[in-house]
């Protein structure tokens, strides 16, 4: 059990300093191939669309077959196949589809890697917040030195060799990892799921209702992620102060997860993300009156009490929500929400207020937008608790 979690740890730590490059850079490197900022709006989008379809089937495979670590290799062998043709292509065509192939094989290893967080640690003292903090140190940690590495081979440019040294540790850790099959990861074959078995949750009332409000709260974050790095642009902000900002939020984000991780039980998830959501509409408010990039850097601490609330009252409510055999399904559903439906309306509809009103409005738009959703969480989990349901 050491072994496995000690590899489940290093696994996120380097899987996720894997994003801590494409996040900062990937729209300043297309920038500099000369794609306009309607192309790039694009290219930055059409990923997380695409991966709102393709995590529910790859989570449907692995719960299925009852396996996770070969389902992660095989994601994880196409996304560099797909790198490869993304930082080689010398068109706005291929890039366009190189990058929803990167997409659609890296994304939907992310609640993969979270369900064996989660049964690798089932039957310990671990929590997972603890575990996934380690991501979160992943990613801190080459945000705050990516800079200097892609400085030192050459710049944003060469950012693909940086992107393709880093994969050898997470694959290297990988092998070390046991699948933990049989009961502990699934059962027998009677329990594996089917394909309409999908479906059958989707119509779950509270679950389906519990993705729309997730939804709402989640398009205000997105929409941060794809614009951030061009609004601190905007402003003035140097391109070495990109990656700091997102070191910044990671950072903090570590911190909370563990610190989370063994308090967060004490509540009900509902009422969580209902003060995340408080939390949510406060934080876009303050960027969308402040213009100055240093402030706003800083200001991406507080991504450490509602991000990580938001995200670790989400699973654990969602895994409250399905049957136990589709654990795996359902998570990857709450991520196809957050990541692919979300990111697209977030990058869409911040990209048009952003391009018709300037930054500010589409940020006061996110505010707003996560009031509408603290309203709703609170009323939801003061009905169910009228009801008596959990």
């Amino acid at each position: 059990m050491t072994r496995q979690l000690f590899a489940v740890k290093g696994v996120l730590f380097s899987f996720y300093a894997l994003q801590a490059v494409l996040l900062p850079y990937l729209p300043v490197y297309f920038g500099m191939k000369g794609y306009t900022p309607v192309q790039i709006g694009w290219l930055m989008n059409i990923g997380p669309f695409v991966a709102m379809f393709a995590q529910p089937v790859w989570g449907y495979l692995s719960d299925k077959y009852n396996t996770i670590k070969r389902i992660i290799g095989l994601l994880w062998l196409f996304t560099i196949l797909a790198s490869v043709g993304l930082f080689l292509s010398g068109t706005f065509g291929l890039a366009f589809w190189f990058v929803m192939l990167l997409y659609f094989f890296m994304y939907p290893s992310i609640p993969l890697l979270d369900s064996l967080a989660m049964k690798s640690i089932r039957g310990t003292k671990h929590s997972y917040g603890a575990v996934r903090s380690w991501g979160s140190a992943g990613f801190s940690i080459v945000a705050i030195l990516s800079g200097y590495m892609l400085a030192w081979i050459g710049g944003i440019e060469k950012i693909g060799y940086l992107f393709w040294a880093l994969w050898l540790v997470p694959f290297a850790l990988l092998m070390f990892l046991k699948e933990r099959a049989g009961q502990e990861q699934g059962g027998n074959a009677d329990t594996r799921i089917r394909i309409q078995d999908i479906g059958v949750l989707l119509r779950n009332r509270m679950f389906l209702w519990f993705l729309i409000m997730i939804l709402i709260v989640s398009i205000p974050h997105r929409l941060n992620d794809v614009w951030f790095t061009l609004h601190l642009a905007e402003l003035g902000a140097p391109d070495t102060w990109f990656g700091l900002a997102w070191a910044v939020a990671s950072i903090s984000e570590t911190l909370a997860f563990a610190w989370l991780g063994r308090h967060l039980h004490k509540y009900h998830e509902l009422a969580v993300l209902g003060l995340t959501s408080i939390l949510y509409a406060a934080r876009w408010a303050a960027y969308a009156w402040i213009d100055d990039p240093s402030v706003l850097i800083a200001l991406q601490a507080s991504h450490s009490f509602t991000f990580a609330l938001f995200w670790m009252a989400t699973i654990q409510y969602a895994v409250r929500l399905v049957p136990s055999e589709m654990g795996s399904t359902g998570q990857a559903i709450v991520s196809a929400v957050f990541l692919g439906l979300a990111g697209l309306l977030g990058g869409v509809i911040g990209g048009w207020f952003k391009q018709e009103w300037g930054g500010g409005s589409m940020y006061m738009f996110g505010a707003v937008l996560s009031a509408i959703a603290a309203m709703l969480l609170y009323a939801t989990h003061q009905y169910r608790r009228s009801r008596g349901w959990s």
